[in-house]
């Protein structure tokens, strides 16, 4: 992923809200979320066998990557940080990890009791528990100023939406600003982009995941078509 929002509202009905855009070369065959492996429920990278998002339903918890700055592993103990997500919803701590293995990476671990970023460069970990308030997260990691342009835009818009009062209630405003709020993908504050390269190549948002996290279970709606809030399907609950 290449962008990350978390909304944490303790107290709330729905305490924490984790929305996160997916970007991808488009020729990267990929498939739709399911439970592709046992008890863990994400969207599948067909060509390295990991994920951008996991989420495990029966622990009520999810975990999303997004690519980070820093150092590269070294190419002989390179590993795919798709793996990352799945080990750590599954219950596994990065500071558990052996991390020399894995290009920089941030990792946000969510639940209805709160939301906690890690971020690697290569080097050294750091490890944060997020705030009440609106958060967002891109490539250069948690941006709490307004530098990026991306940030400065949609992170008041995110922090002003009406949160829903359950699980099942209406999310579109929700829908609509995560999948872009009518932005152009030209546009240098946009969320859903698309890039052509010289080469030929095609760089674009191919997904937007929208978690709900309360009481009463997880809701995970789903779209591979980013730039419409209307085409968004349930997950789960099933």
């Amino acid at each position: 992923m290449c962008t990350a929002v978390v909304s944490v509202a303790p107290g709330a009905e729905i305490p924490l809200i984790l929305i996160g855009v997916r970007d991808e070369f488009t020729g990267r065959p990929w498939a739709a979320p399911a439970e592709h492996w046992p008890g863990l429920v994400g969207g599948r990278d067909l060509l390295a066998g990991g994920t951008w998002l996991a989420v495990d339903p029966g622990a009520g918890r999810a975990c999303a990557l997004l690519n980070g700055h820093g150092v590269p592993a070294p190419e002989p103990i390179r590993r795919s940080r798709g793996e990352l997500p799945l080990l750590v919803a599954a219950g596994d701590g990065p500071a558990d990890l052996e991390l020399a293995g894995y290009d920089p990476f941030h990792l946000v671990l969510a639940d209805a009791a709160g939301a906690r970023l890690w971020s690697w460069d290569g080097a050294a970990l750091d490890g944060t528990e997020l705030p009440a308030g609106t958060h967002m997260i891109v490539n250069s990691g948690w941006e709490r100023g307004a530098d990026n342009e991306r940030v400065a835009f949609f992170r008041p818009l995110f922090a002003g939406a009406r949160r829903p009062a359950a699980l099942d209630g209406p999310w579109d405003e929700w829908a609509f600003l995560a999948t872009g709020a009518g932005l152009p993908a030209d546009d240098p504050r946009a969320l859903i982009i698309r890039h052509e390269l010289p080469d030929g190549r095609v760089f674009a948002s191919l997904s937007v995941t929208l978690l709900a996290f309360s009481a009463d279970g997880i809701r995970y709606d789903f779209t591979g078509d980013p730039g419409d809030p209307r085409a968004f399907h349930r997950v789960l609950p099933e």
